[in-house]
């Protein structure tokens, strides 16, 4: 029963890019467009979720953004010795939403609900590594009130709560036994969870040395994310074995830390019309160990208990970014980033089939007329091909790794609307 977990909560955590689960960068169309730098940009309401400290310097009383994204993922797992081959192709929607409004010259509140997860992962049924996973289809929604506050002409703070709410819905194999099957189909179980819900907290300041610098930090605290009485549900389960206490179905117990993130960066106006940004983002993921998982009986006393190790360490990300007014309609942006895998030799999953990244980016804005503006975006993030193998399945009192070559890419264009008074 191992390895039950290791995506399923993981993806319903807060961070902001590849960063141990299958999730993507996606909070907002200006930014995305500038390689999804922020931290010490101010665009838009975006700003909310990058930085809430810089919500103090929008221009405008009221701002508004709304967006959202196809996300389109595909990996490929091969493995020439035993000639394996298998494909994952997931389609997702992200979106998100955010607004501003400042009530007086020092103190300005907004409000961030943003879907840092909204893809899935779908391997063929009873592949060769059913046994780690074979499904996942998973949702969540991050609602995050925030407020800003200007000391002075140069100098503001900013943060608030992070309020998380999700489900997912996961499927594996139990074993690679051909003999716990039926009919060719083997015995699986499928998790399943709803209403999970957690909190934590952000906090930032941005500091204007000269009319061309910003400086800006961001700290998004730990969050554990809790399952309770989740539903273990077997299927194709022999009669020889349907008075296993093992394969009756039960619920679940489960917590996971998500690890603090730091952003500091900073952003130059080099000319009225050409701007500059960059950011440097740190994981905290050395948290994530393991992850134990109870296994419950009918009275909600422990069944049985496994412990999935992970041994992640902590992992950075570089964003550069360039934004370009070209004149009152038209404004033009890129940018690129580097993504290290938390994920360290021998603990590669296909339930986090990832590895270091590029992120490509682009995009541009329409300005309809002074209160409203179009925003498009796309990304293209491209994965290292790696051969690695996930070493730590156990069967029998016997180790048995799984591997191979595991190849990885996303695309995922954007559109949405920026709205202000």
């Amino acid at each position: 029963m191992r390895k039950l977990l290791s995506l399923t909560l993981l993806a319903l955590a807060g961070s902001t890019a590849f960063a141990g689960g299958y999730r993507v960068s996606i909070q907002g169309q200006k930014q995305l467009a500038m390689g999804h730098t922020g931290v010490a940009v101010v665009n838009s309401a975006e700003v909310a979720f990058f930085n809430p400290a810089g919500m103090a310097y929008l221009d405008k009383k009221f701002n508004l953004s709304v967006g959202g994204n196809g996300l389109f993922a595909n990996t490929k797992f091969q493995n020439s010795q035993y000639n394996w081959e298998a494909e994952t192709k997931n389609v997702g929607t992200p979106f998100s939403v955010y607004a501003t409004y400042r009530l007086n010259d020092w103190f300005t509140a907004g409000l961030a609900v943003y879907t840092p997860y909204g893809s899935s992962v779908e391997w063929d049924q009873d592949w060769q590594g059913a046994h780690l996973v074979n499904n996942i289809d998973l949702a969540a929604i991050f609602v995050q009130p925030s407020i800003s506050i200007r000391v002075g002409e140069h100098f503001s703070v900013g943060g608030g709560p992070i309020f998380a709410s999700g489900s997912v819905n996961f499927n594996r194999n139990v074993a690679i036994n051909p003999l716990l099957s039926v009919d060719g189909s083997g015995t699986d179980v499928t998790l399943d969870a709803k209403g999970i819900t957690a909190f934590g907290y952000t906090a930032g300041f941005m500091f204007n040395p000269t009319d061309k610098l910003r400086i800006g930090m961001n700290y998004r605290s730990e969050i554990i994310m809790e399952a309770r009485d989740g539903d273990a549900n077997f299927n194709d389960v022999p009669d020889f074995a349907s008075t296993s206490p093992t394969l009756q179905n039960t619920t679940f117990n489960a917590d996971l830390p998500l690890p603090a993130e730091l952003t500091v960066g900073m952003s130059y106006q080099v000319t009225d019309k050409w701007m500059l940004a960059f950011d440097y983002n740190r994981a905290m993921w050395g948290v994530y160990e393991a992850l134990t998982v109870d296994f419950l009986n009918a009275d909600g006393s422990i069944r049985n208990t496994s412990n999935n190790p992970r041994n992640y360490k902590n992992a950075s990300t570089y964003r550069v970014g360039t934004q370009y007014k070209a004149n009152d309609k038209f404004t033009f942006r890129a940018g690129w980033y580097f993504d290290e895998s938390p994920v360290q030799d021998g603990y590669f999953a296909p339930e986090t089939p990832r590895n270091d990244s590029m992120g490509y980016t682009g995009g541009l804005t329409y300005q309809v007329n002074s209160k409203l503006g179009i925003d498009f975006s796309f990304l293209y993030l491209h994965f290292d091909e790696t051969d690695n193998s996930y070493n730590y399945y156990q069967e029998n009192g016997n180790t048995l790794p799984f591997g191979g070559t595991y190849k990885s890419s996303v695309f995922s264009p954007g559109i949405g609307i920026t709205y202000g008074f």
